[in-house]
């Protein structure tokens, strides 16, 4: 496999480096954390005029025709500079449902906006009692006068306060646990019947749990196909898991470097703590976990952009990596800077509980170990 990066490429990681650099520093990233949305607005529409919103949709949708290598260059640069702003949640799993199954009347009224910065959405996937198995859908959508009646709740949706539009998976046939029978509806956040409780994660993002009181929508409202919406479910919470793999790697190169320059400059007894040989050992081993994570990064993103078969296979295995090698870090660095690595003031700490949260998200390291094991190639 090639691993180089393309001249447009390395442009576009090169510009949001610097952005971040420029804009997005820890202290302007915490003054936002504490306003009444939890992000700033002011920021998602710059993102949008950089282009950042409209990398991974296709020239005809306004977008920059961009695949999974652009959107691992983008998510690295976001982990790097902890960005609370709702990408993840906007274009990568609301955008990404649209782009896979709208027809071309709602990419006009939904996706369009979403690209352009001026409309805000979520996808709503997650149940109470499914645990991690996105099959699992209680939601209920009943056909009733020409359209459907949505009966259920959905739990912890990224940018469930602040979306304008809400993708609903709900359940029109089968079992709870059935991959048949899933559609996926738009429904708008103002819609009667919708009860929205939002609230901040531990990572300073933004979620809500949403209940659906008898909603009712109409047969233009069905996202692709009735009872088909899996698949294209399942290719958006893959997507998704290689998108914050890809920012837990950026995370973990960060506290790593932090904690490379921190143990030179603190000293103890007369010198730099860089100088004391256990600990040394121990930065070795996070630049070590470090470097297999990218490696596992770039294999599962090469495999994504090439629609190879084994790419599910490979992205559990990658988040198995972050998961584990990931929080090792995490953890290291912590202890690596003492107590003030767990004050709110340092930066350190935020980081330890954005990749706490990437663990718990998609699926944790022990649910895709089982899935690396299931979806293993046989021969």
């Amino acid at each position: 496999m090639d691993f180089s990066l393309t001249d447009d490429q390395l442009i576009l990681a090169g510009s949001i480096g610097r952005f971040i650099d420029a804009e997005y520093d820890f202290e302007s990233r915490q003054q936002i954390t504490v306003g009444d949305e939890g992000f700033s607005r002011e920021m998602w529409a710059t993102f949008a005029e950089l282009g950042i919103t409209a990398v991974p949709f296709a020239e005809e949708d306004g977008g920059l025709d961009g695949g999974p290598i652009e959107l691992m260059l983008i998510m690295e640069q976001l982990g790097r500079g902890l960005v609370v702003e709702p990408y993840l949640a906007n274009i990568v799993l609301a955008g990404g449902a649209l782009r896979r199954a709208a027809s071309s009347g709602q990419r006009e009224k939904w996706l369009t906006p979403i690209i352009a910065g001026e409309l805000h959405a979520a996808l709503a996937f997650a149940e109470p009692q499914a645990r991690y198995d996105i099959r699992n859908v209680a939601t209920h959508a009943g056909a009733e006068g020409g359209g459907y009646v949505l009966r259920g709740s959905k739990t912890m949706i990224l940018n469930g306060g602040a979306a304008n539009m809400i993708i609903v998976p709900a359940r029109t046939s089968g079992d709870t646990a059935d991959e048949d029978g899933i559609t996926l509806f738009i429904v708008p956040a103002d819609a009667r019947g919708v009860e929205i409780s939002p609230y901040p994660t531990v990572d300073a993002l933004q979620a809500a749990d949403i209940d659906f009181n008898d909603v009712t929508v109409d047969e233009s409202a069905v996202l692709g196909d009735v009872d088909k919406g899996f698949a294209t479910l399942q290719a958006v919470i893959d997507e998704a898991t290689l998108a914050i793999s890809a920012e837990a790697v950026g995370i973990m190169q960060t506290m790593h470097e932090k904690t490379v320059e921190y143990s030179k400059n603190r000293s103890q007894f007369g010198v730099p703590i860089a100088t004391f040989q256990a600990l040394q050992h121990r930065m070795v081993d996070t630049m070590i976990a470090c470097e297999q994570s990218r490696s596992l990064l770039y294999w599962s993103v090469m495999l994504s952009a090439a629609n190879d078969p084994e790419a599910r296979h490979s992205i559990s295995a990658l988040k198995y990596q972050v998961g584990t090698a990931g929080i090792e870090v995490a953890r290291e660095a912590v202890q690596l800077h003492g107590g003030m690595g767990v004050t709110w003031e340092l930066d350190i700490a935020h980081y330890f509980k954005r990749m706490t949260a990437i663990d718990a998200m998609f699926g944790n390291a022990d649910f895709h170990l089982d899935r690396y094991i299931d979806t293993a190639p046989t021969s």
